[in-house]
């Protein structure tokens, strides 16, 4: 398939994607939306097929690079689903004698895919144990179909979904590989879980939101990690949200950057997709790196 970018769709497309994306508008609705702006033979249908994710673009870490060790573990979540499974990666020479600190890895609505994978990996070879939970793991886990997904985990019980994801954080924690020190970072849906993580443990050194929501103004006071926040210019709903956020994070102390990405569209670090913006992607994935370095190596 052709690698399009966002720019060869018209902005009022990629606003219904972004609809289409978080369960806000149908598939239907979508092809009746776009086909207004169909041209040629680049139908509605054609449209919605070139935005869908192409997982191929999105190794950058090879599955099998020397480097890094992977797996899928096992990790019990009492307070919600009881067992889940996640992906590990970890430095090829991380070991109970040569510890290191941990990143949780949160995906999007859509649950562990090969994107949050490659992720993951790409914090192995910089020398962190990541660990990626898989929020649909209670429905099968993901299906490989990204349509499939976003109906199963439509389905998941929220606070349960909540409790599993949150219970990743003690599991990696309590690694042999692992020293104790832990950072987050999500996506989408999971960039408001690693505000959420930063909440909900006083012993989380950093968290990371690209596009995330806020964990609620009430909630901020508890917050005691640097927080760092990847928000694009073209996602109305969180620009118009974020003064409220900035102004909670104020009034509570809370350690903070936020980095607004112009031009970039939400979900814009997944390069799987034409939202992908490469500039904001890695000038970001950049910026993540050294708030990890000094709050987790530091």
């Amino acid at each position: 398939m052709e690698r399009k970018k966002a720019s060869d769709f018209p902005h009022e497309v990629m606003q219904l994607f972004d609809g289409y994306v978080h369960g806000r508008t149908s598939r239907r609705d979508f092809l009746d939306s776009a086909a207004k702006y169909a041209v040629g033979g680049f139908t509605a249908a054609a449209m919605l097929e070139s935005l869908r994710p192409n997982f191929a673009w999105a190794q950058q870490v090879a599955k099998d690079d020397a480097r890094i060790r992977t797996s899928y573990e096992s990790y019990a979540s009492p307070q919600g689903s009881g067992t889940m499974r996640g992906y590990l990666a970890r430095p090829a020479n991380a070991s109970a004698s040569a510890k290191r600190p941990g990143v949780v890895v949160i995906h999007e609505n859509r649950g562990l895919n090969p994107y949050i994978e490659d992720v993951a990996r790409r914090l192995a070879v910089d020398g962190y144990v990541a660990f990626a939970p898989d929020a649909l793991t209670p429905v099968g886990g993901y299906p490989n179909d990204e349509e499939k997904a976003a109906a199963l985990f439509a389905k998941l019980d929220a606070g349960k979904r909540t409790e599993d994801l949150m219970a990743a954080h003690g599991y990696l924690k309590s690694r042999a590989e692992c020293n104790g020190k832990l950072g987050a970072v999500g996506f989408c849906f999971g960039g408001g879980m690693a505000n959420q993580m930063a909440v909900r443990f006083p012993d989380l050194a950093a968290s990371v939101a690209y596009y995330g929501s806020s964990p609620g103004t009430d909630n901020i006071a508890k917050v005691k990690a640097p927080m760092m926040m990847h928000n694009p210019s073209l996602d109305e709903r969180l620009v118009a949200a974020w003064p409220a956020f900035e102004s909670a994070l104020k009034a509570n102390g809370v350690r903070y950057e936020q980095f607004l990405y112009v031009g970039a569209y939400h979900g814009f670090h997944n390069d799987t997709t034409p939202r992908y913006d490469e500039a904001a992607a890695k000038l970001s994935w950049s910026r993540t790196m050294a708030h990890f370095k000094t709050h987790l190596q530091g």
